[in-house]
């Protein structure tokens, strides 16, 4: 067989291959990457020697990998409905997930397989009656065109059901853009429409009507310019830990944990951030979701240079209502809330803000 004849076999292979991808295929590839990430959980959990640290950061598995295998199977049939739940699942796999280009920039990974989704969803699937787990997804994706598609899912879906979704994520998207009184009015009408029309739809472990109560309560009490409620805990050492030790302090609270991807880039921003401030009035508070053994691992090897409570049941993270870690709020020496959202450039760019009014 000469070249050309391989190399037309090898095509022609890829093709079968591509036309028969299905949604086994799919589940095969989501459980795979689930197992792997439950067992990489245990060990990293149980790594509480420098020595076992690094071999458990070496051993954790690789999810670009699983999105990659992932867009093969899906990408041939996006206008199927079928795709719409692995797609949904690469989207949020993806999310926090980056690339460094040649000249040390990061920038977002499968930026154009999450564009190509979107415009699958938004050319073919907006009709749908299985766009609940896509909501979700998008909401989570947090992409600048993510708020224009929930709006017309609203408009054009005839699922009553479906359109109460699309409105509580739609209110969850709209919270990234601040609390001046147009997005708030957007935010308070799109969460009464959900609880109307999709109250009892089961989203996990919740339902729609309890996000939403937990929305209104992040309006009420933990939007820009309220005052952050006190936190009560323990240190990893097992020491008394409040909020309100740091009055006077530019904070930065961040949720947290190592668990979850992208965790060393969390980890490299906040000491960053702490080092850019050092000698002024600021400092960092977490509320770490590790278990007591590896938090108390991660300060003595100083790979943590502040203070954190102890939360491996996520207490404390459920009294500011928070379901996606990392999070980070910027608060004043009297505990207003200036920012609340992921970390990164925004939060920092607010802490210098608050310093230099301090100044």
């Amino acid at each position: 067989m000469n070249l050309l004849s391989r190399l037309v076999a090898v095509v022609s292979l890829l093709l079968i291959a591509e036309s028969t991808a299905s949604p086994a295929d799919a589940d095969r590839i989501k459980k795979s990457w689930e197992s792997a990430a439950e067992s990489w959980t245990l060990v990293n959990r149980a790594a509480t020697s420098p020595e076992a640290k690094s071999a458990a950061i070496a051993s954790r598995p690789d999810p670009h990998r699983y999105a990659r295998q992932m867009w093969q199977v899906i990408s041939p049939s996006l206008s199927e409905d079928w795709t719409l739940e692995p797609a949904a699942w690469l989207l949020k796999l993806t999310r926090p997930l980056t690339i460094t280009k040649a000249d040390g920039s990061v920038s977002p990974a499968f930026s154009q397989e999450c564009d190509a989704i979107r415009k699958a969803v938004a050319t073919y699937h907006m009709q749908s009656p299985n766009l609940t787990p896509m909501c979700i997804a998008l909401a989570y994706n947090q992409d600048p065109g993510t708020l224009s598609i929930l709006e017309k899912i609203q408009t054009i879906n005839p699922d009553p059901k479906i359109q109460g979704v699309a409105a509580l994520y739609a209110a969850l998207v709209i919270k990234s853009l601040g609390d001046d009184t147009e997005p708030m009015r957007k935010r308070l009408t799109y969460l009464r429409k959900a609880i109307i029309q999709s109250s009892d739809v089961q989203i996990g472990k919740t339902t729609v009507a309890q996000i939403a109560e937990d929305e209104l309560y992040v309006i009420r009490n933990l939007t820009k310019g309220r005052i952050a409620p006190n936190l009560v805990g323990t240190d990893a050492a097992g020491r008394p830990l409040t909020l309100d030790s740091t009055k006077g302090k530019v904070t930065m609270l961040i949720f947290w944990s190592t668990e979850v991807p992208e965790s060393d880039r969390v980890l490299e921003i906040t000491n960053n951030t702490l080092r850019k401030f050092k000698d002024r009035p600021f400092t960092v508070i977490g509320v770490n979701h590790d278990p007591l053994a590896k938090l108390r691992t991660l300060e003595a090897d100083q790979v943590t240079n502040w203070k954190n409570f102890s939360d491996p049941e996520m207490k404390l993270a459920r009294e500011y209502r928070i379901n996606i870690l990392p999070q980070v709020l910027i608060l004043d020496g009297e505990r207003k809330i200036h920012y609340f959202g992921a970390p990164g450039s925004f939060a920092e760019i607010t802490a210098e803000a608050l310093l230099s009014e301090a100044k």
